[in-house]
């Protein structure tokens, strides 16, 4: 179980999933540029966030509800939590991203770790959520397999362990990643890269010549 003052951000879960690197620079360096996805984003975010909670067929909506595990010490908002009013089912988490659905599973761990919080916290059990997409302006369900609650539970972890260390990891360069990252100038991630080769070649030039020398 980890203290409250040991929680780390919900939402560094995408960003780890996405690229170790940008998480770090992110939570551990502290560093942020926004580019036009992450500000549609924001934005988005922004318009769920303010709008006022209400009840509307059976069903009353909560927005931005802080969330939090100790168990996997990670905490953080909710931005649609819905809760029947009558019948006494489980509660159900909404995520809203900006674009379309992808192929990766990123968004689905997120809303899963906003799911096992929700169960530590209200000592119930939630099978599913939903994502909605602004592209498609419809919901796609997630179920909430075992599979799904471990890879959530081991990105959890992941997190920790990378903040205890406290060292930013290098990345290969992704064009298909990196290019869309608002980070990418901050990152640099083909200098680093090429640098590192260039290391490598000369500990393995350094190591060959010893051997000769032998």
């Amino acid at each position: 179980m980890f203290a409250e003052t040991d929680l780390l951000p919900l939402s560094g879960l995408q960003h780890l999933l996405y690229c170790e690197r940008q998480w770090a620079l992110i939570h551990i360096e502290q560093q942020w540029e926004e580019n036009r996805f992450t500000a549609q984003g924001r934005v988005l975010h922004r318009t769920v966030d303010e709008a006022a909670d209400e009840s509307h067929a059976g069903v009353r909506i909560v927005r931005s509800l802080p969330i939090r595990s100790l168990r996997l010490g990670i905490s953080g908002k909710a931005d649609v939590v819905e809760f029947p009013l009558t019948g006494g089912g489980p509660p159900l988490p909404v995520e809203y991203k900006r674009g379309r659905p992808k192929h990766e599973t990123w968004d689905e761990v997120q809303l899963c770790a906003q799911a096992l919080c929700l169960e530590e916290m209200l000592g119930t059990s939630i099978p599913e959520g939903a994502l909605f997409y602004g592209m498609p302006r419809r919901r796609t369900v997630v179920p909430f397999t075992h599979v799904l609650r471990v890879a959530s539970e081991r990105a959890a972890a992941r997190m920790h362990e990378l903040y205890s260390r406290g060292a930013t990891p290098l990345a290969p360069y992704d064009s298909a990643r990196c290019d869309r990252c608002s980070l990418l100038q901050i990152c640099q991630p083909k200098p680093l890269n090429s640098h590192q080769r260039a290391r490598s070649w000369l500990d393995r030039a350094l190591r060959a010549a010893a051997q000769e020398g032998l």
